[in-house]
């Protein structure tokens, strides 16, 4: 498949991910609220990488740097939760 029809296919997928951010963004799921939320935003980058820069259809050195690029954002997400994980709760100064 291709062409508009597709385009229009993977805009629907992206619209319905967004819907699904919002309705997470309600739902009370504790510690898994930022996972959800990166696992989303992960998949809608995905689909935009693959059909709107036409990566599916490149090879090579593209792939290499989009290899490298959700390596870098990995690390990122790692570090950032593990950052969250070890917080403690501090009291409010002042109070």
């Amino acid at each position: 498949m291709s062409g508009p029809r597709l385009y229009v296919l993977v805009l629907v997928a992206l619209l319905g991910l967004t819907a699904l951010t919002i309705l997470a963004s309600y739902l009370d799921l504790g510690p898994f609220s930022a996972p959800v939320a990166f696992t989303i935003a992960a998949t809608k980058a995905v689909l935009v990488m693959l059909f709107f820069m036409h990566l599916k259809d490149s090879h090579g050195v593209l792939w290499l740097a989009a290899i490298g690029g959700f390596f870098w954002l990995g690390i990122l997400l790692v570090l950032t939760m593990s950052d969250v994980a070890t917080r403690g709760v501090l009291p409010i100064p002042g109070k």
